[in-house]
């Protein structure tokens, strides 16, 4: 479960709302407001909270009125207020911009103000600069902590809510019912307590500085409130297993191990206490027992990475192989139509040669010339194609421009006795290429067809025009003057030039005209191919 939208905010104002309670519910019989009204307080002060995380200003803002506002009134539900709008100060500085940050402190600063301000005292420079550093301190870091965020690179933040709810509920439910036994002011206590449980939320990202709060927090503790050392130790304890987690250098983690001893050792020693040897073993072991657990769960998650980029490059390595494979047929059937196809085709191409000697003139010399530069051409583009074959990757070499290859078809078929008018648009020469290229290989195809099924003689009309959505060719041929023998026919052609269309976006059609004839029609649009 990933901690974030309606179930967070909920957290935040029912959390906020139980902290008013508590806090309240210690405080002296003495109240200024009817005991009533504590419940209607506590969500005043409470339920904006749940939106703090969408609008921090606007929060702040309230919060600084209703600090105001029960501070007038002596209400105890001040206190709560006071840390809350500490807490949404923070949020500000973390998703806002500085100007609207500022804002919220200085709001933050005036009500803070007026909450420390007794009637008819000086207010001193003291507590000027409290009144400061109270709310600039939580937007500082709310606003280092947006810089540094992505130091971590697991995106799941449902451990730092985990940790940071866990933290919370341990400072304030064992420490909530000692806030007004203290020197400080009930609210100072309060926001100590939240705060420290709150960085939890923080540790896995930034160890040190965290490791450093609870630290301060615990030599305080020590000093002014007795009651909550140790649950300050047990947070110091767990800040210390996630340093060592995070933390794979073993100088750092033992100067936090000897750290860690040190600020143990203040907290449980006492002016009194009996420093034995067995105690100083016990205490060295209550240290060294979470740095063991991190190191562990550290060591744990650097496998797991390096098993995953391990999987990784094994499938990178898969990948690869797969592909070294397929050019590996590719080069092996490359080879094949190349000795195959080639040795005929040249074959064919040396026989028209050799005949075209024996009749130098005439419509069969004709034939053997037109033959010949044919099977030249289809050489070539066998080379080329099996190049192509050879590297996938290369953009396939077009060496004629396509409105040459129309006429020079149209030529073809004309020398081979069918009766072809063409009709070639200039403006076709702003297509894309590929769809003047594909529109040329279409006119071939049609046109051979047509010599097959119809046969010399046939009459075709050509056209290739562009069109409002792109690029037309119509192929349109009358009836066969005669009966003839139909060539052999793979029965590709017309599904290829189908594909070749789909391919692009367009549309063909092929059939009978009503005439006796045949047509063929394709569109190929323009906005698809650019």
């Amino acid at each position: 479960m990933r901690w974030r939208g309606v179930p967070l905010d909920v957290l935040l104002a029912v959390s906020s709302v139980a902290l008013d309670l508590m806090t309240t519910a210690q405080a002296s019989d003495t109240r200024p407001l009817p005991v009533e009204l504590s419940s209607p307080m506590a969500l005043l002060a409470g339920l904006p909270m749940g939106l703090v995380r969408r609008w921090p200003v606007p929060v702040t803002l309230y919060l600084a009125v209703l600090l105001v506002a029960t501070d007038q009134l002596g209400s105890f539900t001040s206190n709560t207020v006071q840390i809350l709008i500490c807490v949404a100060v923070g949020v500000s500085g973390f998703r806002c911009g500085w100007r609207a940050t500022a804002l919220a402190v200085a709001a933050t600063v005036v009500a803070t103000a007026l909450n420390i301000a007794d009637p008819g005292a000086a207010f001193t420079a003291n507590q000027w600069i409290y009144s400061f550093l109270l709310p600039l301190f939580p937007a500082v870091l709310g606003a280092y902590l947006r810089g540094s965020a992505g130091r971590l690179e697991e995106r799941d933040v449902t451990p730092d809510a985990l940790l940071a709810a866990g933290g919370v509920a341990i400072t304030v439910l064992s420490t909530w019912t000692s806030w007004h036994s203290g020197t400080q002011p009930v609210w100072v206590v309060g926001l100590l307590a939240v705060v420290g449980g709150l960085s939890l939320g923080v540790a896995r990202r930034l160890p040190g500085l965290v490791f450093l709060v609870q630290g301060v927090l615990l030599v305080q503790a020590d000093i002014f409130l007795n009651q909550a050392v140790n649950t300050c130790v047990i947070l110091t304890l767990i800040t210390i297993g996630v340093f060592a987690m995070r933390v794979s250098s073993w100088p750092w983690t033992l100067a936090a191990y000897f750290t860690g001893c040190l600020l143990t050792a203040i907290a449980v020693v006492g002016d009194q206490t009996d420093v034995t040897a067995f105690r100083v073993g016990v205490l060295m072991t209550l240290v060294a027992t979470p740095i063991a657990i991190g190191r562990y769960l550290g060591i744990r998650q650097s496998a797991a990475a390096a098993e995953r980029l391990r999987a990784e490059e094994s499938a990178r390595a898969a990948v690869a192989q797969v592909r070294a494979d397929q050019l590996a047929e590719r080069e092996r059937i490359a080879r094949d139509v190349h000795d195959i196809v080639a040795h005929h085709v040249g074959a064919m191409v040396l026989r028209a040669s050799a005949a075209r000697y024996t009749a130098p003139d005439g419509p069969v010399a004709d034939a053997l010339n037109d033959i010949r530069e044919t099977g030249h051409q289809v050489l070539q583009d066998l080379r080329d194609l099996l190049d192509l074959l050879r590297a996938p990757e290369r953009e396939p070499h077009l060496l004629a421009n396509p409105a040459d290859v129309v006429r020079e078809s149209a030529e073809r078929m004309a020398a081979a006795g069918l009766l072809v008018d063409l009709e070639l648009d200039p403006a076709t020469d702003q297509a894309p290429l590929i769809a003047r290229t594909s529109a040329a290989r279409i006119v071939q195809e049609g046109l051979t067809n047509v010599l097959k099924h119809a046969g010399p003689g046939t009459r075709v009309r050509v056209t290739v025009a562009p069109e409002e959505e792109g690029l037309s060719v119509e192929i349109r041929n009358g009836r066969p003057p005669t009966t003839i023998e139909r060539l052999p026919s793979s029965g590709r052609g017309l599904a290829g030039m189908r594909e070749r269309v789909r391919a692009l976006g367009g549309t063909l059609s092929a059939g009978p005209d009503g005439d006796g004839g045949w047509m063929l029609a394709a569109s190929l649009p323009a906005r698809n191919l650019a």
